[in-house]
């Protein structure tokens, strides 16, 4: 972690980590002795499952979403739409926005005109959501790592923080080392955050529950993506993928947002529809 954190404050991270990692959860005090029933009060959605509905009407789709009941937007661009057009239409329809999907270039060469538009819109987090192949090795994760505890640093001044969201490559080995656990353990948790992408962890193997025992607190946004039984990705409720389960964890993964996505449906409006009843009738 970070040189500049407290010897208390990492000691009590190690600590917490120590308890989560053997299944041990302390109890706060506003959790009731008995078992809570719990849902999700703000369904969101990562728009890259509509980008083609939302370059050929992006006003009109945010209005079917609104009446959908969906409440907070991740974006994948902008459609030549200003951060404030994209702000007064949100807040038109009753939306928000806390998260937007932001290209590696961009937070590299071009970090302030991105926390500036991040900041009109109101968004808390920046993410970066993909790697090219060129960059999957240990080296560059650990570049990566340090490229995000900076951009952090900076969008902090902004009240912003910075998130890293997965495919399934992360999971593979360099070394020795897994490229996830390179940008886990050698980001500050105090300005990066993690958006665990629920069905690429599935296709690589990975129980995400071990993750969110681990690293306590990352894991502030959820890509709530189910997974087939075949294997491929599927309509939220039509998978395998026990979100109950998961989002019963919430406390310990420090989950604030949950984003559905489908990067390939074959109905948008339908899949998104469908997937979005599946989360807002969920108890756990």
């Amino acid at each position: 972690m970070a040189a500049h954190l407290s010897g208390t404050t990492q000691s009590r991270r190690k600590f917490l980590r120590s308890l989560a990692s053997a299944g041990i959860v302390l109890a706060t005090p506003w959790q009731s002795a008995s078992a809570q029933i719990r849902q999700v009060s703000s369904v969101g959605l990562q728009l890259y499952s509509l980008r083609a509905e939302m370059a050929a009407d992006f006003e009109g789709t945010l209005e079917a979403l609104a009446e959908i009941g969906f409440k907070e937007m991740e974006f994948a661009g902008y459609f030549d739409k200003t951060p404030s057009q994209v702000r007064q239409l949100l807040d038109a329809n009753g939306l928000s926005s806390p998260a937007a999907h932001i290209p590696l270039e961009a937070i590299r060469n071009n970090l302030s005109e991105v926390i500036d538009t991040a900041a009109t819109i109101g968004q808390k987090y920046i993410v970066l959501p993909y790697m090219v192949g060129a960059d999957r090795d240990y080296d560059n994760y650990a570049r990566i790592a340090e490229l995000l505890n900076r951009a952090g640093e900076t969008s902090k001044v902004a009240g912003i923080k910075m998130g890293y969201h997965n495919h399934d490559f992360e999971f593979d080995k360099h070394d020795g080392h897994m490229g996830y656990d390179v940008l886990l353990d050698q980001t500050d948790d105090d300005l990066v955050f993690f958006e665990m992408d629920l069905y690429w962890a599935a296709t690589a193997g990975i129980d995400a529950r071990d993750y969110f025992r681990k690293y306590p607190g990352r894991f502030t946004m959820l890509h709530v993506k189910d997974q087939a039984a075949d294997g491929n990705m599927a309509d939220v409720g039509r998978g395998v993928i026990d979100f109950a389960d998961i989002f019963s964890m919430a406390d310990i993964a420090g989950f604030e947002h949950y984003f559905i996505e489908h990067d390939n449906p074959s109905d948008g409006i339908n899949s998104i529809t469908y997937s979005y009843n599946t989360v807002n009738q969920l108890r756990y």
